[in-house]
Order: structure tokens, then sequence, then C-alpha cells
């Protein structure tokens, strides 16, 4: 800005103008340095220093420069988080716990979808402002690990797969609770009843789940459970789709349905209901995540359930970890899953 210009904006009135950093070190009584100090390194500052330079912030409304502080600093203090989708209680629950950790250390969040498409030029997210980035894939992509690993900023996959890829994850574990759906739903249907309807076939998640399911259906002794599986997508259109369709086969009536998400099952309990098959008499269900809509739908969601917000607020803790040391070795945290029982599968 040009001397004249300073000028014309030290005379706007101050509802006019935004305070300067040199505004606050004026009414602190302290050097430009110091302002800098309490906003970068508060640590090297005195307590009583610091309260002088933040009352002064207060009461100027001074707000800093967030890309003059990253020229300083070399640090943003911005950190991405790149998810398939945004719709839904599943993402909604991870990004409310992530958005909250990333505040509490001062961080801001930027949220992007670009991982839909699992292509490494789809990734819009701009990488050289982050300070970090963390990703739900959930479907194999080492491209699209590769192009950020390449570009230095430091990485955590949530809900993925991490094998051979040498990177900080956190994983659910799928297969303990839906070994223990199965065998819920095993306890009142008979094995050659009981249906997994899942995402698509090589989502992760749907993988590790249908897995399991299978897995308990052969230790009880039936072989060729694989038929019993379906894959399709994680929505309410997909559930009331297949279970239409198992209504058209009458297979819908006296199954057990483990469905891949509460999405799912609550489009298969509509479909049921509307065709006049009363829950859990008639028809026993049980979905996966645990998510609000559990507690909203009659009879009330038996699930598995996933610690979504510690899903997202972990992803955060691991990424701080690897921003703080980047040269620290890779950590795979696992988080438990449990099964919650409710009306729609109770015996």
């Amino acid at each position: 800005m040009s001397a004249i210009g300073r000028n014309h904006a030290k005379n706007l009135p101050p509802e006019q103008r935004s305070a300067s950093i040199s505004d606050v070190a004026r009414a602190a009584d302290v050097s430009i340095a110091t302002v800098s100090r309490v906003l970068n390194t508060p640590d090297v500052v005195s307590p009583e220093t610091s309260a002088r330079v933040k009352d002064a912030i207060a009461s100027l409304g001074f707000r800093p420069n967030l890309f003059a502080r990253g020229l300083m600093t070399r640090r943003s203090r911005v950190i991405g988080l790149s998810v398939p989708d945004l719709h839904g209680e599943f993402y909604s629950a991870v990004l409310r716990a992530a958005d909250a950790r990333a505040r509490a250390a001062g961080y801001h969040l930027l949220v992007s979808t670009e991982t839909r498409g699992h292509q490494a030029e789809d990734l819009y997210m701009p990488l050289g402002l982050l300070d970090g980035l963390a990703m739900m894939i959930t479907e194999p992509s080492n491209q699209l690990v590769n192009r950020v690993r390449e570009s230095g900023v430091p990485m955590v996959l949530l809900d993925a797969d991490p094998k051979n890829l040498n990177v900080d994850a956190v994983e659910v574990d799928n297969t303990t609770g839906a070994a223990e759906a199965t065998a819920h739903i095993l306890e009142t249907v008979d094995p050659d009843q009981c249906l997994f309807v899942g995402g698509p076939a090589e989502n992760f998640d749907t993988i590790e789940r249908s897995a399991a399911f299978r897995g308990v259906l052969e230790n009880r002794g039936l072989h060729g459970a694989s038929d019993q599986c379906f894959f399709g997508e994680y929505s309410v259109d997909w559930g009331r789709k297949w279970a239409s369709q198992l209504l058209k086969q009458k297979r819908l009536a006296g199954a057990g349905v483990l469905a891949g998400n509460d999405e799912i099952a609550w489009g298969v309990m509509t479909v049921a209901q509307d065709a006049g098959l009363e829950i859990p008499r008639d028809l026993r269900v049980v979905g996966f995540d645990d998510t609000r809509l559990c507690a909203l739908v009659r009879p009330a969601l038996s699930s598995v359930r996933v610690p979504l917000a510690e899903l997202g607020s972990a992803a955060i803790d691991l990424l701080l970890a690897r921003i703080a040391d980047p040269d620290c070795k890779p950590t795979r945290r696992r988080l438990n899953t449990s099964l919650v029982v409710r009306a729609s599968s109770r015996g």
C-alpha cells in the first residue's frame, strides 16, 4: 500500500477499517514481533504480556492474516479432510468430530468430496495450502495415495485398508461387529434364510462385513453362503430395490437381514412394512453404523455400533502427530465395533 493509501486507512473511522498488527502492538505497548510471537509461539511470551496482547486483539477486533502467518511460520493452520460424500448420518458424525478436534488444536478444517472417483486427477484439494490431509478412501486407490505422498503433505487414511501403503490409518473393526450381528440373527433364523445386503462389492467395508457374515454361516455348516450376499450401494433406494426383488421372489418373509448400513436397512424395512410384513415377527433386520436413524425408525433398528465420532477425532489426532513429527513410524489405530440389539431383531 502506498503512503497515501496508508494515511487514508488511518484516517478512516474504526468501523470502516480493519485493525492491523501495528495497532495491536501500540495498544498493548509491545513490539510487533511480540504480537507475532503471541499469535504463533505463545509459549515463549510471559503470561502477563500475552494477556495484554490478547486483550488488545479482542478490543480492536484484530483478525490475523492466515496467509501472512503462513509465510512466517511455514504453516497454514489448515488441514484437509476428503470423504466420498457429505450426506447421511455417517459422514455428518465423522465431520462434526473431526472439525471439533481440529478447532481445539487451532486448525481450520477444509472439507472436500473428491475421493468418490478415486482418481488422482480428481483430487482438487489445494495440497500446497494444507499442513496435512486425512482421506477416507473406500476402494483401492494407490494412485491417489501416491499423489498425496509425492506432494510431501502429511497424510492419514480413514476407514481404509492401508496394506503395503506404509501410511497412518484409522480402521474400523468390521469383522467383529458383523460376526456378532450374524450370530445374533442365527438365534432365531435358519442359516439358509440369513441374507447380507451391502454396498459396492469393491468397497473395503463391504468386503470385510460380507466376509465375516459368510464365515459365521460356514462355521454353522452352511456352504455356498456367498449366494446369500448381495451388493449395490449404501443408500435407502438400494435397500428398497433389493427388498422389492426379494419380495417378488418370496424370499423376504421369514428372513434375517444384515444390512451394510442403517440406510439400506431402513429401505428394506419400508418395503417389508408396505407389503404387510411385521418386523420382527416376519422379518428380522440389523443395520450397521448405529446412526441416529436407528432411534427414528419403527420398530427401533438393531445395528452394529461404529464409533463415528472417534473415527473423525482419531484421524485428526494421528494427522497432528504426523505434522509434528514427519519422520515417526506409521500408526494404525483400529476402532472396536459392537452390536446394539433393538426391537427390529429381538426374539
